[in-house]
């Protein structure tokens, strides 16, 4: 192949070495490490398997039977009164939590505040706090749907 630089044109020179034996010897201690980095993630992957959860997955509702948008839902263990998780429900009214497995009661209450609208104005004085509570039982792992009625 040929190159033109400025006014002359110069021949591609090809470079060989007497020393291919290093250059052998090279690739095979590359492909001895690429093959120990492929075997490596298989025996970590064992060890990091994933841990075994039950889903907690629920709707809020209104009194008009609407699903909610934006109700504050926390979820805890029976028997405790501190909230184990915090979450808000999306437009469509639902809401997901993993939780471990096995057997166990849950409660999940909710919480949201209306300001009705007239005449395009929020009249802040005739705001309504609906609230609502449901228990949930959890077996094993295995996903339990409910539904949450506030009034």
């Amino acid at each position: 192949m040929r190159t033109k630089t400025r006014n002359r044109t110069r021949k591609t020179k090809t470079v060989t070495t007497k020393s291919q034996p290093a250059i052998l010897a090279l690739m095979a201690l590359a492909s001895l490490a690429l093959a120990l980095l492929y075997a490596w993630p298989a025996s970590a992957a064992d060890k990091s398997k994933p841990k075994p959860y039950a889903v907690i997955f629920g709707t809020a509702y209104g009194p008009d039977d609407r699903p909610i948008y934006g109700v504050k839902v926390t979820i805890h263990p029976d028997g405790r009164k501190h909230p184990t998780w915090e979450l808000t429900s999306d437009h469509r009214g639902e809401f997901a939590q993993r939780v471990p497995p096995g057997p166990g009661d849950y409660v999940a209450s909710g919480v949201v505040e209306i300001i009705p609208v007239e005449n395009g104005k929020p009249h802040k004085s005739k705001k309504k706090r609906l609230t609502g509570q449901a228990k949930i039982h959890v077996a094993g792992e295995e996903e339990r749907d409910f539904t949450l009625h506030l009034q």
